[in-house]
């Protein structure tokens, strides 16, 4: 729990006697006189708190002569946000559509209804789109029928008049027109930017299209303030598209080009544009000013707004960000040389909120991460300085690992360290050094963080290995009585016990990975590009060869869980009292084979060399199961290479154990066994099996689905308490509770008490009349299934 400490700095005035006034006492204003110079004080007690204050307050005077000066001593009451804003270091962190100190200030404009069309509260500089929707028998079935900007220029916030779209228009009609004809730009640059209202939509050569559309736009003669709006909108709106292919590569790397120059043109009479993925600004500074400063600050949803972007044309610093408000700043320093030419200078800022248009091929990213990228565009000049100051990207349940300071080589088209070097690193920011202007990014690593309960890994520890002791001396009994039993020793149960053995034995051993690379920040100083934003060092080898031996010998506990249940089903569907012909020779090819083909498919499709988290995880040598923000992943080798195939022989498991209850609770007339059982045999019998089966684990896939805390709480402690217990319970109901052992242990106890020592014992029965019998001969089930039709050695 993180604590916030107050600090107070307390004034204190010291005088040669103490006078004592009681709280009640004490007005608003003091007027202390001073002896020696003979001027008053005066102590402001208004808005001081009193809780935790003593009940008096020592005042040292003898004399309260009158003076003229005065001291005033006041505290400032905290910040209250409101709106949905957040205080955060003394700052309210506002939602989009609020602004101000307190987040009291509206910034957008109603919901309303004009020219017959319906637009929903947006905030000022966005466009909303219609409520409306083309026909369904239109070529732009669902999309919006119109869109309106909502603007301040009144100094009230209103919708400007719609622009509709023709619902039959798609994006290569605009294309076409577009390149052949600069009449009527504007119509179809709203139409384009209403026909990429939803990116999701979008295919890859819609994105392709529009990328050209919005290139071709920038680029025109004809260009105006409203096209140059609906320009960048569909740029913003490419930016939350999902759809990539390499001939959109290319498209969009002409668009950044483009873009790039065109925030540097002050031709275009637009001095800025900021939607929600992309900020454009144009900046004129004077010949005499030291450097230009560009700031983003942070927001509620991470969108940029224009009240949160701001341009200072005469500093030289970046600004101290103790508070962490700010996403990005970057400071332009301007050589001598550019002062002496006494000419203002035009620069030029994008700002994007993902690096989708700037996919690297030597910087592997985790799917679901982005990056902000900074352009900067000053035109053919060198010797420049240029700072920036990036803010961490908090990923859930990760630590910064190492970053990199880096450009965009248009060239090569990737990322490049040239001419950038890594200046100072905090949780404020990561500063960055270049010589040059281009789109600047920091390109973070990061590594996993995993917190755990102490409680549950000493239940594990000592379930362990209590669980190791009992599955070792019940596959020993199983050997060493396999003479003085009816039958041979049980192939199914000896094989489970010892797949279960082995896992347990590994877990214990060797699940942690000894070369875990987590936690603890490794910052270098040298400036080099991270080949991904999570490790991925080469597979060592041991641990991805514990997760191997793990997942095959945890598969086939429940590969002979199952067939053991099979076992059973036929024997009571059939009422045999043997196994049928080959069936041990079925179970022994099925119980070690399908494991290792399930083991062998997963490798196959998941590992690679030098990618092995693509099948383990990092801390633990056990499969990998959730994405980089710590969510559960479905595509990863848990859920399909273990939790799906497990969930199938739980499910069979569950229903033989439903049967195997229903039949056993019958009494059968005709079967002696099944009259004289009583219901305490008959619960430890299916108890038994249900253990043997590891239905336990079935607890593990209601962790999976459980949102309710104390819920979650109480299924992770029972899960593990059973699972982790499970070899002692299956010692317990098919070892210790024979009749074998039994006669050995009261032997022993004989013998014992022979020797001198007295022993008293006394026989109670909870259930009177209960029939018992000596029964030397011991089966396999003679405790636990000895009245079922499918009494026999398995």
């Amino acid at each position: 729990m993180k604590e916030l400490w107050i600090m107070v700095v307390f004034a204190t005035v010291s005088f040669p006697q103490e006078d004592l006034i009681t709280s009640s006492a004490i007005p608003t204003t003091i007027d202390i006189k001073n002896p020696t110079t003979d001027d008053p004080i005066t102590l402001n007690t208004t808005g001081l708190p009193t809780t935790g204050y003593p009940t008096s307050i020592p005042i040292t005077s003898t004399s309260l002569p009158t003076t003229s000066n005065t001291t005033s001593i006041t505290t400032t009451p905290p910040l209250v946000c409101i709106n949905g804003g957040e205080l955060q270091s003394g700052v309210c962190i506002c939602p989009d559509e609020w602004t101000g100190e307190t987040c009291s200030e509206g910034y957008f404009c109603n919901s309303t209804s004009k020219d017959g069309f319906s637009f929903p509260r947006t905030v000022v500089g966005w466009s909303a789109y219609s409520e409306e929707s083309c026909d369904e028998k239109t070529t732009s079935a669902g999309l919006p029928v119109a869109l309106a900007e909502c603007s301040n220029n009144t100094g009230s916030p209103q919708f400007d008049a719609p622009n509709r779209l023709e619902c039959e228009l798609t994006l290569n009609d605009i294309l076409g027109n577009i390149s052949s004809s600069s009449s009527h730009l504007r119509k179809l640059a709203f139409s384009t930017q209403i026909l990429t209202s939803q990116p999701k939509r979008l295919s890859a050569d819609n994105i392709t299209t529009a990328a050209q559309i919005a290139n071709t736009l920038l680029q025109s003669a004809n260009i105006t303030e409203d096209i140059t709006v609906a320009a960048v909108t569909t740029i913003s709106q490419l930016l939350n598209a999902s759809e990539e292919s390499t001939q959109e590569r290319d498209a969009v790397q002409n668009l950044t080009e483009t873009l790039d120059m065109f925030s540097l043109d002050q031709n275009n009479n637009v001095s800025s544009v900021v939607r929600p993925n992309v900020a454009v600004l144009s900046v004129q500074v004077p010949s005499d000013t030291v450097g230009i400063q560009f700031t983003a600050l942070t927001g509620r949803s991470g969108n940029f707004v224009a009240n949160r972007i701001n341009v200072n044309t005469n500093t030289s610093e970046l600004i101290a960000d103790k508070g962490g408000s700010t996403d990005v700043q970057i400071v332009i320093k301007f050589p001598p040389v550019l002062h002496s030419k006494n000419t203002n200078h035009s620069i030029g800022f994008v700002l994007y909120q993902n690096d989708r248009f700037f996919r690297s091929k030597a910087f592997r990213a985790s799917p679901g991460t982005s990056r902000r990228v900074i352009s900067a565009n000053l035109g053919q000049v060198s010797g420049l300085h240029v700072e920036m100051l990036f803010k961490p990207t908090a990923v859930p349940n990760t630590s910064l690992y190492d970053f990199a300071c880096v450009s965009w080589n248009y060239t090569l088209k990737d990322w490049s360290t040239f001419g950038c070097s890594k200046v100072n690193h905090s949780e404020d920011g990561l500063q960055c050094f270049c010589n040059h202007t281009t789109n600047f990014a920091v390109l973070m690593s990061f590594r996993r963080d995993f917190k755990y309960a102490d409680e549950l890994n000493w239940i594990t520890i000592l379930g362990c290995s209590m669980s190791i002791i009992g599955l070792s001396l019940t596959i020993t009994f199983q050997i060493a009585t396999r003479k003085s039993r009816k039958t041979n020793p049980t192939v199914l149960l000896v094989s489970v016990c010892v797949c279960l053995l082995i896992f347990t034995l590994l877990f214990m051993l060797g699940v942690n990975n000894p070369h875990k690379q987590l936690g603890k920040p490794k910052i270098q100083e040298d400036n080099i590009l991270p080949p991904s934003d999570t490790h991925t060092e080469r597979d060592r080898g041991p641990c991805t060869a514990v997760a191997v031996l793990l997942q095959y010998f945890l598969l086939g506990t429940f590969t002979w869980n199952t067939l053991y249940a099979t076992h059973v089903f036929l024997m009571i569907r059939n009422s045999l009292a043997t196994s049928p012909s080959h069936f041990t020779a079925y179970t022994v090819a099925i119980g070690w084979g399908l494991p290792a083909v399930v083991v062998a498919l997963t490798l196959g499709i998941s590992y690679r060399v030098d990618d092995p988290l693509r099948y383990r995880q990092e801390e633990f040598c056990w499969l990998a199961a959730l994405d980089p923000k710590g969510n559960f992943d479905f595509k990863l080798p848990m859920f399909w290479g273990f939790l799906v195939p497990v969930a199938f022989m739980l499910i069979f498991n569950t229903v033989v154990l439903i049967c195997f209850t229903v039949t056993t609770a019958k009494t059968n007339p005709h079967l002696t066994s099944t009259r004289h059982t009583s219901m305490k045999k008959k619960f430890l019998s299916s108890f038994s099996l249900a253990v043997v089966l590891g239905l336990s684990w079935i607890l593990g896939y209601l962790l999976l689905i459980t949102q309710n805390q104390t819920m979650y709480t109480i299924l992770n402690i029972s899960f593990c308490v059973l699972t982790t217990t499970q070899g002692l319970q299956i010692f317990i109901l098919f070892t210790a509770r024979t009749a074998i052992v039994k006669k050995k242990m009261s032997s022993t106890l004989k013998s014992i008490s022979n020797v001198g020592i007295p022993l008293h014992t006394r026989k109670f029965s909870l259930w009177r009349g209960e029939h018992s019998d000596n029964v030397e001969s011991y089966t396999q089930q003679d405790t636990d299934l000895s009245f079922s039709p499918c009494s026999t050695d398995i």
